[in-house]
């Protein structure tokens, strides 16, 4: 018998043709392996686990590099906007370009205005964060914006009221689990990392791959780290454990990234 079929989202942020040691960057090549490998996993459907891809930001190689990888493989993606960066900050998107992404077909979502964390925002910041990105971008991009992505996948039951109030359907968090083919208001995601090999996704959609619950387990471990150690702190210990950079003018997405980012 055939397993039910259920969804996996994916999440990347930043693409270069060459290796970075901050290891949300990935490789281009690498890239185009996972798009090579979901394509065959979407043809066979033996796994019962279909692939979906998302990106976060709105950095500059998400059009440069994933818009024409994605195009040579008739491929698609949902791309979430920090939209107070878009034409303002060095090495992300400016208008045109995503203005490009969105004509291309390619899905457009809103990450708050500045990537702050929802759950610190008082009523205030909260509105500029989920309210005031929608409207920009569906005035920009002259389409609805019903998807959000939570800036460093933070939560809580106050956030959640909040982007239902302003319009959101779908809120994509950073919790990794398999989701149904329709899924609900909360949505799970798997943080892809350069430091997750091939053969280590392809086994995440083998049918008897226990892999996906082993990270769930991970992911609360973490989550109630967090709690403890306060924000503050797990933030300065995430980015030495995943080697973030801090060339502010050279780097890119890395260099920009907001320390609030880590999930």
């Amino acid at each position: 018998m055939q397993p039910p079929l259920r969804k996996l989202y994916l999440l990347y942020h930043e693409l270069r043709p060459s290796r970075s040691p901050y290891s949300y960057v990935l490789e281009t090549t690498e890239f185009e392996k996972h798009l090579d490998l979901f394509a065959q996993l979407r043809s066979n459907g033996s796994s019962g686990l279909t692939p979906e891809l998302t990106f976060d930001d709105g950095h500059i190689s998400n059009f440069k590099y994933a818009l024409p990888i994605l195009h040579s493989r008739t491929m698609k993606a949902r791309f979430f906007i920090t939209v107070g960066w878009t034409g303002k900050k060095t090495n992300y998107m400016d208008w045109p370009q995503l203005k490009e992404l969105h004509e291309a077909g390619q899905q457009i979502g809103a990450h708050g205005w500045t990537h702050t964390l929802l759950t610190h925002c008082n009523p205030k910041e909260l509105y500029t964060e989920l309210n005031t990105a929608r409207l920009t971008l569906e005035d920009r991009l002259g389409t609805p914006i019903t998807t959000m992505s939570l800036p460093g996948g933070r939560f809580n039951r106050r956030v959640l009221n909040a982007c239902k109030e302003a319009g959101y359907a779908n809120i994509f968090s950073s919790i990794p689990k398999a989701e149904p083919v329709l899924p609900g208001e909360l949505i799970g995601r798997l943080n892809i990392r350069a430091d997750m090999s091939l053969d280590w996704i392809s086994n995440l959609f083998r049918p008897d791959s226990d892999t996906l619950s082993a990270l769930g387990r991970r992911y609360r471990w973490k989550s109630a780290a967090q709690s403890l150690m306060g924000d503050h702190l797990y933030q300065k210990l995430w980015a030495i454990l995943n080697r973030q950079e801090t060339d502010r003018e050279e780097e890119g997405e890395a260099a920009n990234e907001n320390p609030a980012h880590n999930q």
